[in-house]
This record gives structure tokens, sequence and C-alpha cells, in this order.
């Protein structure tokens, strides 16, 4: 598989997870109590922009640390890639959400 499809792959997934993960949030916390239509609307437009970034900083990362090779879960340098994208996939979309935290005056959640 090239390496342009395998991060469309994994973005997707990520960007997936995320969404799910966030809509059940939404719809389950004590907090919001929102209906699932507006749970999922809520979740898909608050942070697009922060996960496709996020996204592509980890996988980057991860390409740049570990090549295109598979590396065993047993082996150390996996586990520092895994650390190091973490890490990267985190920072990356900081200043656009502290940017968007002082335009709205709020946060997200």
């Amino acid at each position: 598989m090239s390496p342009g499809i395998a991060m469309c792959f994994a973005m997707t997934s990520g960007i997936l997870t995320s969404i799910t993960l966030e809509t059940v949030v939404l719809k389950f916390s004590k907090a919001s109590r929102m209906p699932w239509k507006a749970a999922f609307k809520t979740a898909t437009g608050m942070s697009m922009i922060s996960m496709l970034t996020m996204e592509a900083v980890e996988n980057g990362v991860d390409y740049h640390l570990m090549g295109w090779g598979n590396v065993d879960i047993y082996n150390p340098v996996f586990w520092k890639a895994i650390g190091w994208s973490a890490l990267a996939g985190w920072s990356a979309p900081l200043p656009f959400n502290y940017w968007n935290l002082k335009r709205h005056g709020k946060a997200c959640h």
C-alpha cells in the first residue's frame, strides 16, 4: 500500500474515532445531555481543522521516525515513535485552538 493511501486511511480512522467519542460524550455527559443529532453536529463542527492537523502531523512524525517498514511492538523504537508522534500531534493544533478560543472568548466544551 502506498504511504499516501495508508495515511488517508489512518487519518480517516482517527477522525471518525474522535467524532464518535465526542458525540457519545456530548450525548451522555451530565453537563450537556444533547440529542444525538445535535451532539453529532457539534462534534463534527467543533474541531475538524484541529483533528486534520493532528492526524497529519502524527502520521508525518511516525513516518519520519519509523519509515514505511513494520516495526515490532516490542521494539523500543516503536514506543519512542508513538510518544513523539502523540506529542507532535497534540502540539500542532495548539496555536489554532488558542486563537479560536481567544476569538470566541470561550472554550468549545
